[in-house]
């Protein structure tokens, strides 16, 4: 219903219309799903628009007057507003432009589904101004910017790997391991990262090298991973759980 929806709308002429749109192509039964999923978020902020239909949205305003009014408007008023605004801004082509804008939005994020869902294309074109970017994001005290700033060091460095990046991930691991959030991107930096960087990752699972709460999440990760061999599950199994 949601998708045939979508074909009657209108371009949205103010920020009232994209609001009133997003209402339209909520759908109640994954609302409840998505509540659950959400611990820490008021269930009153979100809709429940199907992430491939507010993606197909965001194409069609994307560009708009409207769309930009949208995103200078912060914060949002729903979670489903904010999903809107991770897509149209991962669907941005300025890389000046979509770093003021993500600095706007990032301290607005409030939950772990927005963050990892805000993954922009451009970010990975020049890795050496995205590692200072990421550098940045990581040294924020709002725990989902620093999540975010992992994020982009394991969505784009891992393809063109640098030791510094384990060693910066890891310095956050040990600073901010009781920040859940944080503690797990961290985790599944490292378990991405050993598929990745093998040689240069396996240290930080078989030495002291991570906090042991964060490397016990990135051992359940790697485990779940089908990009680990199950010769090297057998080797992580074989590491005492406990050592400091």
């Amino acid at each position: 219903m949601a998708d045939s929806l979508l074909l009657t709308l209108p371009c949205p002429a103010d920020l009232t219309e994209i609001d009133d749109a997003l209402r339209m192509l909520a759908d109640a039964d994954y609302r409840r799903f998505q509540s659950g999923l959400l611990p820490g978020i008021n269930p009153a902020r979100v809709l429940g628009v199907r992430m491939p239909v507010l993606r197909r949205y965001a194409r069609a305003i994307a560009g708009t007057p409207a769309a930009a009014a949208f995103l200078a408007d912060l914060p949002h008023a729903s979670y489903d507003a904010d999903n809107l605004h991770a897509c149209l801004l991962s669907m941005m082509d300025n890389r000046a432009a979509l770093i003021c804008a993500l600095d706007a939005f990032l301290p607005h994020i409030d939950n772990w589904a927005t963050c990892d869902m805000l993954r922009p294309p451009l970010l990975g074109r020049d890795l050496p101004a995205l590692r200072r970017d990421a550098a940045r994001w990581m040294a924020d005290p709002h725990p989902y910017t620093c999540r975010f700033g992992i994020e982009m060091l394991m969505v784009h460095g891992l393809g063109k790997f640098s030791a510094d990046d384990p060693a910066a991930v890891a310095e956050i691991a040990w600073a901010r391991g009781d920040e859940y959030y944080v503690a797990m991107m961290c985790a599944w930096y490292f378990a991405t990262a050993l598929a990745a960087a093998h040689d240069a990752i396996w240290p930080y699972f078989a030495e002291p090298l991570l906090p042991p709460a964060v490397r016990q999440m990135a051992r359940r990760k790697a485990y779940d991973s089908r990009r680990i061999s199950p010769a090297d599950k057998a080797a992580l199994r074989a590491i005492p759980a406990n050592f400091c």
